[in-house]
């Protein structure tokens, strides 16, 4: 399998048709193609199928069998991507606290990726299917990007470390949530074996309960998270849900359909 590995291939699968010097430029259009081609999904941890994090069986299932994947898969396999591009790459935990009640410290369950490019430091991360940033951030304190009405920013905490937070206009939403929180310590690729393990049977575990799919689009992201399938568009700066609720015997044409899922 590793000899058939290649970044053309790669490149193909995330519909990316750009330059590929070490730049700013190159690294945003990556995340971009990987966040609309590429659906976050935890297919696999509900038919309890063993997630390897091997980069060849990574490889194979995204790119070969046109699958998605979760955090500890999609970050692995673009952070693979972005090496063999020329990029110098690191990997961190980080602390996943979107939704979670306020004094509660969560398990460090989400890898992210930083890049260093003309001295500026970069969170580049493609695995999640909540509201993070389609386009890398610059991680920098308190500095505030907007992305398609969302605005984003870094803050520092003595005990969680960084911490990305969003607001969101489009919903009317005036405070800061957090998202996640991560240190900048260095991470081994064997780290994150342990992690993956208990994402996948703990029963305290998000990811091991229902469906949890999501695909960035041109104009939002479609997601499903258990029996109800939502369409995000916010075209004209405005936010628009179509929802419904949906048999099982649906999920295999919804996947198809608005996912690029086939199985």
């Amino acid at each position: 399998m590793k000899d058939e590995m290649s970044i053309e291939k790669y490149l193909e699968r995330i519909n990316y048709k750009g330059d590929l010097s070490v730049s700013y430029d190159t690294l945003s259009n990556l995340v971009y193609c990987h966040f609309t081609s590429v659906p976050y999904e935890n297919l696999d941890i509900l038919n309890h199928l063993p997630l390897s994090l091997e980069i060849p069986a990574i490889y194979d299932k995204i790119v070969n069998r046109h699958r998605g994947g979760y955090c500890f898969e999609l970050n692995a396999l673009f952070n693979w991507l972005l090496k063999s591009i020329g990029f110098q790459t690191e990997s961190f935990f980080a602390r996943f606290m979107l939704n979670e009640t306020a004094h509660t410290v969560p398990i460090r369950r989400h890898r992210v990726i930083k890049t260093e490019i003309d001295g500026k430091a970069y969170i580049a991360d493609v695995g999640v299917g909540n509201e993070v940033p389609i386009r890398p951030l610059q991680l920098c304190e308190n500095k505030v990007t907007e992305m398609r009405g969302i605005t984003y920013r870094f803050i520092t905490d003595y005990l969680i470390g960084w911490i990305l937070q969003y607001r969101n206009a489009l919903k009317n939403e005036n405070e800061w949530k957090d998202i996640y929180g991560f240190t900048e310590e260095y991470q081994y690729e064997i780290d994150f074996v342990q992690p993956n393990f208990w994402c996948q049977y703990s029963p305290d575990s998000p990811l091991n309960r229902q469906h949890k799919i999501a695909i960035r689009t041109k104009t939002g992201k479609n997601t499903i998270d258990g029996n109800l399938f939502r369409i995000y568009d916010t075209t004209a700066s405005q936010l628009k849900i179509t929802e419904r609720i949906f048999e099982p015997s649906d999920l295999e044409s919804l996947l198809s359909e608005f996912f690029g899922i086939v199985l």
